[in-house]
């Protein structure tokens, strides 16, 4: 009896602490609901009590350049709109299309004999049944076909003679009427958003009681200063009609977006759009279905971008003239399109980037925004790179400071023979760099793979070379990304086919393609003494009215010695000297470094796939000043004359030597 009564007082006990342990839990969470986190759960309780709706889309912040110039500002806008209402028949939203037919002037040249003909049906309803047999009503009766198909019979029977009809104001009636009905049923549909008159407004306004549905409001649209000037990369933002985009609606219904937002669709505004985008009115809907405001919205927060407006505007007409230029020259059939760049090599800001295209018709020039190319499309840079593979060879002990070398041309065993551009004679690295002497790397690249050259000899690669040489290019930037704050950026063009011979071929940039971009952040690399800079265009923002600057961020140093890095530097400088090969691409009173490239180039002309016609590319790296270098330039010129001919434009120095002169002149 006694064990019995033991067993009795441990389990009271155990349910004792056990409800104890409840009664606390009960007590921390009740704790925790009313006091800790009270607002939190009030604020649940009004969003489920409360039936909340948010009004349009806000107007966005505006986008300055560096100097707080405006380059993206919004304008307002008026919009004439409809919005079905419940129980809305078929008769009215006729009479009404009739009645917006007569007060706005709507441009219907879009209409389509498709909408005449659902127009004529629902405006002529005896007339449009009539058109149905006997047969066909019976087979609906007994469900062998449907509404839908009856409705389309009548679309179909329309004559021509029934819609040669329609006046004009039938015409303005049936768009108005297919643009009242378009999409889902009691969305808002956009009416008139251009163009809209004071007095169409004021007219829809005043009549809106007379107008069921119809109704007027203010938005806005984003307006540009400075017209087409870097407006690619500026991006796009989405219609009040249209709102999110459906390639971007996961992303943005991800992040708490409703569908009908207006969002940033590329570029910039995409980029930003969490910082540029604006709050909406919040509205709490009252049971008699008016709407009491609980907080007003406000624009977008405002960013600040990297780039020099101004100096943009003048790269890009640079471009333009010197592409018209370069057409009324010899030899230049294929080219048609030139790339620009100016960075602060210390910070990694873009300054000016700029990518133009021409096409002439009958002489005349047209021309298309092609910046996204300085960082999606690739090329064979040719000689530019040179520094970089005398750093591979400086690395490697395949090249010595001071190393003397005859300007020889190479022959491999079943391949042609391989020269410079010229013959050159005795060079040591500082003049191989001056004058640009192909050999001279193919001697470097033979000692990186660990090989010693004879005339006409069999030439395999037995160790990574390649990988040696692409490690060292990938911490200059080339064949890796800049990591610019733009979607879409290419990582260039990597070879696929790492035969022997072809390591010649890499070593003297005609083989792996980079991009304008990657060519510009490889030389911001050699002036910032081997640090690589983070490429970015977004400068700072503003958040709770505070201005929010962007740091510099480094993404890595090229793994060599300071002594190779100025080395390589002193190369440059003696190649915008007279007799260098960059003589005339910056004045020499900037003090400036520098790269020339040359590179061939393979195109297909008559778009059948195959490869028919060889030409020629320049490109163009410097900074400047030599001692604290502030500012890179990058020319790229793809194409820019044919390989056969002996007339060579000089296009590519051209543009670089005017948009360095554009700068130092704003920049004294």
């Amino acid at each position: 009896m006694k064990k019995i009564d033991n067993i009795l007082n441990q389990r009271i006990k155990i349910i004792i602490i056990l409800n104890i342990i409840l009664f606390m839990i009960l007590f921390l969470s009740l704790f925790n609901i009313q006091i800790v986190r009270n607002k939190f759960y009030k604020i649940k309780y009004d969003n489920y009590s409360n039936n909340i709706v948010y009004g349009q889309t806000s107007p966005r912040g505006y986008i300055y350049d560096r100097f707080g110039r405006v380059i993206v500002s919004n304008k307002p806008v008026r919009i004439i709109y409809y919005k079905k209402q419940a129980k809305t028949s078929l008769e009215s939203e006729v009479k009404l299309a009739y009645k917006l037919a007569r007060i706005l002037d709507v441009d219907y040249s879009k209409i389509n004999d498709k909408i005449k003909k659902v127009f004529w049906v629902k405006n002529n309803p005896e007339k449009a049944k009539s058109k149905i047999l006997e047969s066909e009503l019976i087979d609906l009766k007994y469900r062998k076909i449907n509404g839908i198909e009856i409705e389309n019979l009548k679309i179909k029977r329309v004559t021509n003679d029934e819609l040669n009809s329609l006046n004009e104001l039938d015409l303005e009636a049936a768009y108005i009427y297919y643009l009242m009905n378009k999409g889902y049923s009691y969305s808002e549909k956009i009416i008139k958003d251009k163009n809209v008159t004071d007095k169409e407004y004021a007219v829809i306004s005043a009549n809106i009681s007379n107008l069921k549905g119809v109704s007027t409001r203010l938005s806005w649209e984003r307006f540009y200063p400075y017209d087409n000037t870097f407006r690619s990369i500026l991006g796009s933002v989405s219609s009040s009609e249209k709102g999110i985009p459906s390639d971007l609606l996961e992303i943005y219904l991800k992040k708490g977006y409703s569908l009908n937002d207006r969002v940033g669709t590329s570029y910039i505004e995409y980029m930003y759009d969490d910082i540029l985008k604006g709050v909406k009115n919040k509205y709490k809907m009252n049971r008699d279905n008016s709407l009491e405001l609980i907080s007003e919205g406000k624009r977008g927060n405002d960013i600040y971008l990297t780039i020099d407006i101004e100096l943009q505007k003048e790269v890009e007409a640079i471009l333009e003239s010197e592409l018209i230029k370069a057409h009324s020259e010899a030899n230049t059939t294929y080219y048609n399109k030139a790339f620009a760049i100016i960075t602060n090599p210390k910070t990694g800001e873009i300054l000016a980037m700029s990518g133009k295209k021409v096409s002439f018709i009958n002489d005349e020039a047209i021309f298309y925004d092609y910046t996204p190319g300085v960082f999606t499309s690739s090329y064979a840079v040719g000689s530019a790179i040179k520094g970089a593979s005398h750093i591979v060879g400086y690395n490697t002990g395949s090249l010595t400071i001071g190393e003397k070398r005859y300007d020889t041309c190479v022959k491999l065993k079943s391949a042609p023979i391989k020269c410079s551009w010229k013959y050159l004679g005795l060079l040591d690295d500082l003049t191989a760099l001056k004058w640009s002497s192909n050999t001279y790397q193919f001697f470097t690249a033979f000692k990186v793979a660990n090989t010693s050259y004879f005339y006409d000899m069999p030439f395999q690669v037995n160790n990574n070379a390649f990988d040696i040489y692409r490690k060292t290019f990938n911490e200059f930037g080339l064949g890796v990304k800049t990591g610019i704050d733009v979607p879409n950026e290419s990582t260039g063009l990597r070879g696929l086919n790492d035969k022997s011979g072809l390591l010649l071929d890499f070593a003297i940039g005609q083989y792996d393609n980079y991009t304008p971009l990657q060519l510009s952040q490889y030389i911001s690399t050699i002036a910032n003494n081997g640090v690589r800079m983070k490429y970015h265009l977004l400068k700072s923002y503003k958040k709770n009215n505070e201005l929010i600057n962007i740091e510099p961020v480094i993404l890595n140093k090229v793994n060599t010695e300071d002594i190779y890095l100025n080395r390589v530097k002193e190369g440059f400088k003696k190649v915008m000297e007279i007799g260098g090969t960059g003589s005339g691409y910056i004045a020499l009173t900037h003090s400036p470094a520098g790269k020339t490239g040359t590179s061939e180039s393979f195109l297909d002309t008559d778009g059948d796939g195959l490869v028919d016609t060889q030409t020629v590319s320049n490109t163009f790296v410097g900074f400047a000043p030599f001692s604290d270098p502030s500012v890179t330039f990058t020319t790229v010129s793809p194409d820019t004359y044919d390989y056969k001919s002996s007339y060579q434009t000089f296009v590519n120095r051209r543009i670089s030597k005017r948009i360095s002169e554009k700068y130092f002149e704003i920049y004294k």
